[in-house]
């Protein structure tokens, strides 16, 4: 019996994890050949691995999942990987391309495993479905515009009060909380970095790490550290916020 392969990309890692864990119980005899956290690398794992499957989140840095999948199906089976993004998930009219919701549940993945076990056992060539893709990666790339977060709520003291995004400098992710840095003042909020990127205009604000999303707009000088991470310096405030590697290549082009 052929042994399936499959690769995960998300630049989450606990998802990524988690995802592998309930395909173990799953799906035993599914092999995973390699995770990614953002676009380039999921389609270099790609071209490496050639695997039979991948399970793609929509929104990554450098590339998206959408992008991704333009460029690897029909050659392998496309599962999407998305937050609440309602036109991703109206896309999905066919079972030749899946989607799983985040948070993934076992009750989905089982679903997914079903549906991808069904299409692999009935033999079909390359060419099956890659009508019904190309069609959802057309809706996907051309669907409605998303409301982008305008204001951020957050509390001082016993007062609430309405921050306009566009003063934001950065989140970043501190203990249990996300500070929020405008000039002059930092607040508290309890909305975690990935539910923020989810709601904020990617053109504005970019995710340079784990923990840490900036305002483009804010950003004075980029650097290096001693130790040679990439620095980045703001035109409001002495703070500055380090850059992953895995995000670096956003500031290269």
């Amino acid at each position: 019996m052929r042994k399936w392969t499959a690769i995960i990309a998300d630049d989450e890692e606990n998802l990524r994890v988690g995802i592998t864990g309930m395909l173990a119980k799953l799906w035993p005899e599914l092999e995973i050949v390699g995770q990614a956290e953002n676009g380039p690398d999921a389609l270099s794992l790609f071209e490496k691995k050639a695997p039979d499957m991948a399970f793609l989140d929509i929104r990554m840095p450098g590339m998206s999942g959408v992008a991704v999948a333009k460029k690897i199906s029909p050659r392998c089976k496309v599962v999407f990987i998305t937050a609440y993004d309602q036109y991703a998930v109206q896309a999905f009219e066919s079972e030749a391309v899946d989607y799983i919701l985040k948070p993934a549940t076992m009750e989905r993945l089982q679903t997914t495993v079903s549906r991808l076990k069904k299409q692999l056992e009935a033999g079909t060539g390359p060419d099956h479905g890659r009508r019904d893709i190309e069609k959802i990666i057309q809706v996907l790339e051309n669907r409605q515009a998303p409301d982008y977060l305008r204001l951020v709520k957050v509390k001082t003291g016993n007062d609430l009060r309405f921050v306009p995004v566009s003063e934001v400098i950065y989140f970043k992710a501190e203990d249990k909380y996300t500070v929020v840095r405008t000039p002059g003042h930092e607040f508290l909020i309890k909305t975690p970095i990935k539910e923020l990127e989810e709601r904020l205009d990617p053109k504005t604000f970019w995710r340079v790490h784990r923990g840490a999303i900036v305002n483009v707009d804010r950003i004075k000088v980029i650097k290096r550290s001693f130790t040679n991470q990439m620095m980045i310096g703001f035109d409001s405030t002495d703070g500055t916020i380090p850059v992953s590697r895995s995000y670096e290549h956003l500031f290269r082009h």
